[in-house]
């Protein structure tokens, strides 16, 4: 019988998801007959994987550290089997700007940035409006700014105290339509939810929250924009380098039938109300299993 450790939690700002979904995966891994056991990571994190004793890492870890290659070179360095992708792959898909460099050498179609720092953002429209503002190594649309035409200036929330999201930013076009999700699974691109939701856009709150937003699943679009999602997914996945399971996050802008990706999360999350295990039960796979394939496909040097 195997050893899983689950670690999630952890110190980023998406620690109360990480909770949730390493809680929901440990629970899967025990029910699917794992000796399976749960770390809440700090930065001893060495130590208690040594306790722990695991033969394979089950990752549930969001964000920074955790989702950005960090953690998985210490896994690398421990030589222990871990799930997800690996160093080099977790690194650049965090990346929103390097990440955007790999989809468009692979042909895959991007919206139009720039990069600047508070003062820039704050000081002058870094694009015309109506542009989005990020912060480029952040996760579950945290720190997402909307500049709409018709505000009196640049946003000046990212210069005040509120603001905890670093000085690395990008200014990104705004991209009108439907928001889209595609999850991978090894190498096969699962199916198309189309993300409803009546706040601003698909925030925190929206991703997380009971009722926050509304999946249809498989997404009423057009046959050859599911098609073309599920592609670009699945190259996109294979240009990062990703391994085990991914998703990644499209606009489709119906008018200019224009589909457009954002980012590919290496670490989706794992919650009730997360995309990745809704897709895989409509493809016919239960929760348990999804986390057992995870553990299955677990390697060092990924």
């Amino acid at each position: 019988m195997k050893r899983v450790a689950v670690v999630y939690g952890g110190w980023s700002s998406e620690r109360e998801v990480s909770i949730s979904s390493g809680t929901q995966m440990l629970r899967a891994a025990e029910a699917a007959g794992y000796d399976a056991t749960g770390i809440d990571a700090t930065r001893d994190l060495a130590r208690q994987i040594a306790e722990a004793k695991p033969d394979v890492i089950l990752n549930g870890l969001h964000g920074p550290w955790g989702e950005d290659g960090c953690v998985q070179g210490l896994f690398e360095i421990l030589d222990i089997p871990y799930t997800h992708s690996g160093v080099t792959a977790s690194a650049i898909a965090m990346d929103k700007r390097k990440s955007k460099a790999v989809y468009m050498q692979a042909g895959i179609e991007v919206a139009k940035d720039v990069a600047v720092n508070r003062k820039q953002a704050a000081s002058a429209h870094p694009l015309a409006p109506p542009y989005v503002i990020k912060p480029v190594n952040e996760g579950s649309s945290f720190g997402v700014v909307f500049v709409r035409e018709d505000n009196n200036g640049p946003s000046q929330f990212v210069l005040s105290e509120e603001w905890t999201y670093g000085d690395n930013l990008m200014a990104e076009e705004y991209i009108p339509g439907r928001e889209l999700t595609v999850a991978v699974l090894g190498d096969k691109a699962l199916t198309v939810t189309e993300i409803t939701t009546l706040r601003e856009f698909y925030d925190f709150d929206a991703k997380y929250a009971a009722g926050g937003s509304r999946h249809v699943m498989p997404a009423e679009v057009p046959e050859h924009i599911a098609s073309r999602a599920k592609e670009a997914a699945l190259q996109a996945h294979q240009a990062l380098g990703c391994r085990g399971v991914t998703r990644s996050d499209f606009r489709f802008d119906e008018e200019k039938d224009r589909l457009v990706i954002l980012e590919t999360n290496t670490q989706p999350g794992m919650t009730p109300t997360s995309l990745v295990p809704e897709q895989a039960a409509y493809t016919g796979m239960t929760f348990e299993a999804l986390v057992s394939w995870m553990i299955e496909d677990a390697s060092c040097h990924r």
